[in-house]
């Protein structure tokens, strides 16, 4: 890889996710070289992957050039490549575009989606983690909507116009009530000479409730907005298989469908070449010590989704979700201007600033610690936090400007089919 001799400690970070642009922004004033990797050239707001999925937004919206990111930093570097393992005996990194050496490595890479080992599910199942998967979801929606309103056999339009999502966490229940208001404000001007009221939205949760991550209260709540919104929701029910149509549950049920979409589940998205006990193996994720740092690999760090750190609060690691990705990445810059100074590092404390999750217009759940609640100012909240949080002022703009445009007209707008998705049926 090709990159300028310096004479300053060289950090290497794997990812330019919430965990990976945290920790780069605050390295701009330490005497270091930054090195950044990612398959992709920049950085995704996954929270509104959704929206990009049910044509809310498009994908500029929620995306920033990683580079314009992490522009005021000094002596950085970015390199679009990926990485195939690390060689901590020589403290390198092998990617498909060379190998590179480094003084201080950080793996911020996130997750991947978890099937659990059903190769069926694996290969039809569409996933969303991120933009091009999110664009698949959108434009197999409108090119099934588009066969369906040339479909003479009602079974065959029943199949196309059927949206079933496996997961009841955040993301499937925001999908879910995406689809649903899609449904009923949308779809039906759209496609005037279509039965819209034949689309079907179920959403499956082997749990018993729908986001089991949230109180009972805002999970009460969830599940009735979304019946208000015409949402089909089974709970205590696992996926057993699918062949790209039909849908077998677990209680023996079936279901034809051409839009199945797994939200239910994540796994560490660890990177080959460190000792096997570094791995929390069932979750794929690297255990650290409370500094970040990979047991065994004193100058080697992960942070974000991929960290796994017992603490008294978490003794099942940290959630995985942005905001201890964020507050990771911002302690590590901290502690790593200290072993530059040689001095004690500071050990990580989450502090959980609550969660939320939005089913749809007015309608969001809200939990903060004690105080939990639900509806307009919830989903108010939602927008303005979700707003705030977007990278860049143009991406702000562009989003505020789409949610004010939807929510006046009752549409959404970016309904394209740029680029078609070829089914593996």
């Amino acid at each position: 890889m090709n990159l300028p001799e310096t004479e300053q400690k060289r950090v290497v970070v794997i990812g330019g996710g919430f965990a990976g642009i945290s920790l780069a922004k605050r390295l701009k004033d330490l005497d270091v070289q930054v090195v950044m990797i990612d398959k992709h050239n920049y950085h995704t707001f996954q929270p509104l992957l959704y929206q990009v999925s049910t044509s809310g937004l498009e994908p500029d919206s929620i995306a920033y050039p990683i580079r314009k990111v992490l522009k005021h930093l000094g002596n950085f570097h970015f390199r679009w490549a990926t990485v195939e393992r690390i060689a901590p005996g020589n403290n390198e990194l092998i990617t498909n575009i060379g190998t590179l050496s480094y003084d201080y490595l950080v793996i911020a890479t996130g997750t991947k989606t978890n099937f659990f080992g059903n190769a069926n599910v694996a290969k039809y199942a569409m996933a969303m983690k991120n933009v091009p998967q999110a664009l698949n979801i959108r434009s197999l929606m409108l090119q099934n909507f588009e066969m369906a309103d040339d479909c003479d056999t009602l079974e065959e339009r029943k199949a196309l116009l059927n949206f079933c999502i496996v997961g009841a966490g955040p993301t499937g229940v925001e999908l879910a009530g995406a689809f649903a208001e899609l449904k009923r404000h949308v779809f039906p001007r759209d496609y005037r000479h279509l039965n819209v009221e034949e689309m079907e939205i179920h959403l499956f949760e082997g749990a018993d409730r729908v986001l089991p991550p949230m109180s009972a209260q805002a999970s009460k709540k969830a599940t009735h907005f979304l019946e208000q919104l015409g949402v089909q929701i089974h709970l205590k029910t696992l996926v057993k298989d699918f062949d790209g149509e039909l849908l077998t549950m677990n209680n023996g049920e079936e279901m034809r469908t051409k839009n199945f979409i797994w939200t239910a589940g994540v796994t560490g998205a660890a990177i080959d070449g460190l000792a096997p006990t570094a791995i929390m193996e069932r979750l794929n994720r690297f255990r650290v010590n409370r500094f970040n740092q990979i047991k065994e690999h004193q100058n080697i760090f992960a942070i974000g989704d991929v960290a796994y750190m017992e603490t008294e609060h978490y003794p099942k690691g940290h959630p995985q979700v942005a905001q201890p990705a964020i507050q990771q990445g911002e302690l590590l810059a901290k502690n790593l201007q200290k072993l530059l100074d040689g001095r004690p590092m500071e050990p990580f404390t989450y502090n959980d600033k609550g969660t939320m999750a939005t089913v749809g217009r007015n309608k969001a759940v809200v939990d903060l610690h004690r105080l939990k609640f639900g509806g307009f100012f919830a989903w108010f909240i939602w927008m303005f936090v979700h707003l705030m949080a977007l990278v860049g002022f143009r991406n702000r703009v562009i989003v505020f400007f789409n949610w004010a445009y939807n929510y006046i007209n009752y549409d959404k707008a970016a309904r394209l089919i740029v680029r078609p998705f070829k089914s593996k049926t």
